[in-house]
């Protein structure tokens, strides 16, 4: 999984500090809404937690794991009730994607830290 650098770049200005508190306020965010991607939770607090998710992801060019957030969004919403078991299963996937997408964000921070992106502060001089 990869975190979109151009996509993100766009969204922050092609400002690389901001860039990478957008990456830090994912990862804030993430640490929250994984709480909420509980099997013993209701269905729809599951599928609000991986709705919130997706944006999020979205945000920072985690298009993969957008989607997996969608489609686990999708199952909660729908008319059908989903067992424990397979929400257990189904938000594991998503947790797992989840840690992948905390990695890619540290992989994206560092990218962001290659001289050249990041601003300097002797320009102001």
């Amino acid at each position: 999984m990869e975190i979109d650098i151009d996509h993100l770049m766009s969204m922050t200005g092609g400002d690389a500090d901001l860039a990478d508190e957008v990456l830090d306020i994912f990862r804030n965010q993430a640490e929250t809404w994984g709480r909420m991607l509980d099997p013993a939770a209701s269905q729809l607090e599951w599928a609000d937690a991986a709705h919130a998710l997706k944006g999020a992801a979205l945000s920072i060019g985690a298009h993969e794991f957008a989607e997996e957030c969608s489609q686990v969004e999708q199952k909660g919403r729908g008319e059908a009730p989903v067992s424990r078991v397979e929400a257990a299963t189904l938000l594991s996937s998503l947790k797992d994607g989840l840690v992948q997408a905390i990695e890619a964000c540290a992989k994206a921070s560092y990218h962001l830290s290659k001289p050249g992106l990041r601003r300097s502060n002797d320009s102001n001089s």
